[in-house]
């Protein structure tokens, strides 16, 4: 985690979870855990509550979730569970920049059935608007 991150309280909370009080910005709620036998044991099976937690992420300065958004890029996840993930942010010089990464592994960490998790910031293909997903496009008045 880096320093501004640290600083700003963001990181896991007590047993490798984020509480609410832990992460500012980022609602990351129990209800986004899945019991990895519920899940059926399949990796795929972890994607939809990887998302899920993942839409309880918010950059603090847009009142949408990262993956509506469009910041999401490519989550794999491996047979053992270990988790990587690609994101964007919307400009490079986004002032969030440090903090939002750790705010997706922590948000990632809280599914049951997650083993490690990997994220990776990227440029290419550069954020635009039409990566937004319609809800997100109606919330911001895009529609």
């Amino acid at each position: 985690m880096n320093r501004l991150a640290r600083f700003a309280g963001f990181g896991a909370g007590e047993h490798g979870r984020i509480d609410r009080d832990d992460a500012p910005g980022a609602d990351v709620t129990a209800d986004a855990t899945m019991d990895a036998a519920q899940a059926g044991g399949d990796p795929e099976s972890l994607r939809e509550p990887i998302i899920a937690a993942l839409r309880r992420v918010h950059d603090p300065e847009i009142p949408v979730n990262i993956y509506d958004l469009g910041l999401i890029y490519r989550i794999d996840i491996a047979d053992n569970g270990d988790v990587d993930v690609d994101m964007t942010l919307t400009a490079p010089a986004c002032p969030v920049a440090g903090m939002m990464p750790v705010m997706v592994k922590d948000a990632v960490k809280t599914v049951d059935g997650v083993g490690e998790v990997e994220v990776e910031l990227v440029w290419d293909p550069p954020w635009s608007p039409d990566t937004m997903s319609d809800e997100a496009k109606l919330t911001l008045g895009m529609l």
